[in-house]
C-alpha cells in the first residue's frame, strides 16, 4: 500500500491536470463558437475576409509569449485579484488553441461545394437556416481535425501560459503546469517524472475521446469515404449531414422550378438578386469594422510615435533575424509535410497500423514539449554533440519547433486521405494507378484544402517552438540553450531587457511579413482550392 503523502502527491498532481485540461476545453469551446460567426463574416465581404485572414494570421504566428506585456497587465492590474489571474491565464490558453481551429473553420466555409449553396439559395434559406443545415455540418470534420492539436498546442504552453510575470511580480494558478515549472526549477526530477506519468494518463483519456469524436464526424458528417464502407439507408436529413450535397447537387436544377410556399415559381438568378439586396447592409457592416480595425492600428503608431522612433534603427536587425527564423520555419514545415503525405497515405491504406501510431502519435503530440525536453536535452546531448558539432543548439531548436507544429499537416492530411470518396478510391484501383501517380494527379490536388490548411497552422505555430528554444537559459543541469540569430531570440533578449519599444516595433514588422505572407499565400491557395480542387464535388461527376 503507497504512503498517504505519495497518494496525497498523486491526487495533487491529478486535479491539477484536470484544472489545466478544464482550462483547454473552455478555450477549445469558445473557439469553436466563435470561428462560425467569423468564417459567415469573411464569406461575405472582401474587406473583412482580407483583414480577417492578414490579421488571423499574424496572430497565429506572434506565440503566446508575445501577448504577455499589454494583455496580462490589463487583465491583472485592471481586474485585479484571482479572478485577474484566472482570466489572463484563460487568455493565454485562447491564443494558443484558437488561430487554428478559426482557420479551420473560414476554410470548411470557403469550400462548401457550389451547388448545394445554390439551391440554399433557391430554397430561400435564411442565416440560421444556411449556418445550422449547411455551413456548421460542413465544419464538423475540419473542426475534428484541428481539435487535437488545438489540445495540444494549448499544453506544450501550459508551464508558460500558468506561470508568468508582469515587471517584478510573479503570478502562477492551480494547475499542472505550475507543478511542472516548480520542479523542474528545483531539478526534482524524480518528482517530475510522477507529475508527468499523471499527466499522462489525463492526456490519454482527452486524446480517446478526441479520437472517438473526430471518427463521428468524418462518418456522420463527411462524404462517403473509404473510411465510411456503409452508406446510409433511408431519407437524406440535410440537417444532419453534408452527404446531402450530392443528393442536391442533382436536385439543382429542378429547384429553380418549385414553386415557394405559394410564391409561384422562382429562378435562380432572380433569387440570387434578391439575396443580392438582403446582403448588402451586412456587407458594408463588415468593411466597417474591418476599416475600423485598421484605423485603431494607425491610431496606435500616432500616439505612440516617440517610442516607434526609437525603435527604427533596429529594422535591419529584426529583418536579418526574421530571415533566420524563415528559414528554420521552412526546414521544419517542409520536413512535417514529407512525413505527412508519405506517412498519412501509408496509415490510411494500412488499417492494422493506422489505430496503433496515430494512437502514439496523439498522445504524443498532445504531451507539453517543454516539459519533458530539459530531460530529452540531457539523455541526447553528448551523441547530438557528436553528430552536429557547431550546430547543436541549431538542431535542438529545430527539434523544439517540428515537435510544436508537425501534428498541424500531418493531421490535416491523414483526415484528408481518410476522407477521399469511396468512388475516388474504387476508380484508382481500376486504372491501376501506381502509388506517385495517385499522389500527382488525384491525392495531392484533391487535398489542397486540406494541405492549405495544415501548412499554413504548421509554419505560423512554428513560431511557438522557436521562441522557446532559441533563448532557453538552464534548460538542464546549467546547461544553456541558446542561437546566434534569431526574430525569437531578439525577442527573447529585449524582453529580458525591458525595451518594450524594440518588443513593439520588432512585433510589428513581424507582423507585417505575416500579413503579406497571408494574402499572396492563404488567401489565395484557397480561392484556387475552392474554384479547382474540391474532392468532394468530383464524386458528381463519377
Amino acid at each position: 500500500m503507497a504512503p498517504p503523502d505519495v497518494v496525497n502527491q498523486i491526487l495533487t498532481y491529478f486535479l491539477a491536470s484536470l484544472a489545466s485540461v478544464a482550462r483547454d476545453w473552455v478555450a477549445i469551446f469558445f473557439s469553436v463558437v466563435t470561428g462560425w460567426f467569423l468564417a459567415y463574416a469573411a464569406l461575405k465581404s472582401k474587406v473583412f475576409e482580407n483583414v480577417y485572414i492578414s490579421v488571423l494570421e499574424t496572430l497565429e504566428s506572434v506565440p503566446v509569449i508575445s501577448f504577455f506585456p499589454v494583455v496580462l497587465v490589463a487583465f491583472v492590474y485592471n481586474i485585479g485579484g484571482r479572478l485577474g489571474v484566472e482570466l489572463a491565464v484563460l487568455f493565454l490558453v485562447f491564443t494558443a488553441t484558437t488561430w487554428n481551429i478559426w482557420m479551420g473553420q473560414y476554410q470548411a466555409f470557403k469550400t462548401v461545394p457550389r451547388d448545394v449553396i445554390e439551391v440554399a439559395e433557391n430554397l430561400r434559406f435564411t442565416f440560421w437556416d444556411k449556418m445550422l443545415k449547411i455551413y456548421i455540418p460542413y465544419s464538423i470534420p475540419r473542426i475534428a481535425s484541428n481539435t487535437l492539436p488545438s489540445f495540444a498546442d494549448a499544453l506544450f504552453y501550459i508551464t508558460v501560459s500558468e506561470v508568468f510575470s508582469v515587471g517584478n511580480t510573479q503570478f502562477s494558478v492551480f494547475g499542472i503546469g505550475t507543478i511542472v515549472a516548480g520542479l523542474t526549477a528545483q531539478g526534482d526530477y524524480v518528482d517530475l517524472g510522477i507529475a508527468l506519468a499523471v499527466l499522462a494518463v489525463v492526456v490519454v483519456v482527452n486524446v480517446f475521446a478526441i479520437t472517438k469524436f473526430a471518427d463521428y464526424a468524418v462518418s456522420r458528417y463527411g462524404f462517403e469515404t473509404e473510411a465510411v464502407k456503409v452508406a446510409r439507408r433511408g431519407r437524406v436529413r440535410f440537417g444532419l449531414t453534408v452527404r446531402a450535397g450530392a443528393t442536391l447537387s442533382k436536385a439543382t436544377k429542378v429547384a429553380r422550378l418549385v414553386p415557394l410556399r405559394g410564391r409561384g415559381y422562382a429562378m435562380l438568378e432572380e433569387e440570387g438578386e434578391e439575396g443580392k439586396k438582403f446582403e448588402i447592409p451586412t456587407k458594408v457592416t463588415y468593411s466597417l469594422l474591418a476599416l475600423l480595425f485598421v484605423g485603431l492600428v494607425i491610431y496606435g503608431f500616432y500616439v505612440n510615435w516617440g517610442a516607434v522612433e526609437t525603435a527604427l534603427p533596429y529594422t535591419g536587425q529584426v529583418l536579418l533575424g526574421l530571415a533566420y527564423d524563415y528559414l528554420r520555419v521552412a526546414v521544419i514545415s517542409l520536413v512535417a509535410f514529407a512525413i505527412a503525405i508519405f506517412g498519412g497515405y501509408f496509415l490510411v491504406t494500412h488499417p492494422r497500423v493506422e489505430k496503433p501510431v496515430i494512437a502514439f502519435l496523439q498522445t504524443f503530440s498532445a504531451f507539453p514539449a517543454p516539459a519533458y525536453f530539459p530531460i530529452l536535452f540531457l539523455a541526447t546531448l553528448p551523441l547530438v554533440k557528436l553528430m552536429f558539432g557547431p550546430l547543436t543548439n541549431e538542431f535542438y531548436v529545430l527539434l523544439l519547433g517540428f515537435i510544436s507544429t508537425f501534428y498541424y499537416i500531418f493531421y490535416e492530411v491523414w483526415l484528408g486521405i481518410k476522407n477521399i470518396p469511396k468512388p475516388i478510391w474504387e476508380l484508382m484501383d481500376n486504372l491501376n494507378l501506381g502509388f506517385f501517380t495517385r499522389l500527382r494527379r488525384i491525392v495531392l490536388p484533391g487535398l489542397l484544402p486540406y494541405i492549405v490548411t495544415g501548412m499554413s497552422s504548421t509554419v505560423n505555430s512554428a513560431w511557438g517552438g522557436l521562441a522557446i528554444g532559441e533563448f532557453w537559459p538552464s534548460i538542464a543541469q546549467g546547461q544553456n540553450l541558446e542561437v546566434s540569430h534569431g526574430i525569437m531570440l531578439y525577442f527573447a533578449l529585449w524582453d529580458e531587457q525591458g525595451a518594450v519599444n524594440l518588443l513593439a516595433w520588432g512585433s510589428f514588422v513581424f507582423g507585417v511579413v505575416v500579413v503579406i505572407y497571408s494574402v499572396l499565400f492563404t488567401r489565395k491557395l484557397m480561392d484556387l482550392a475552392r474554384k479547382k480542387y474540391i474532392m468532394e464535388e468530383s464524386v458528381y461527376l463519377i
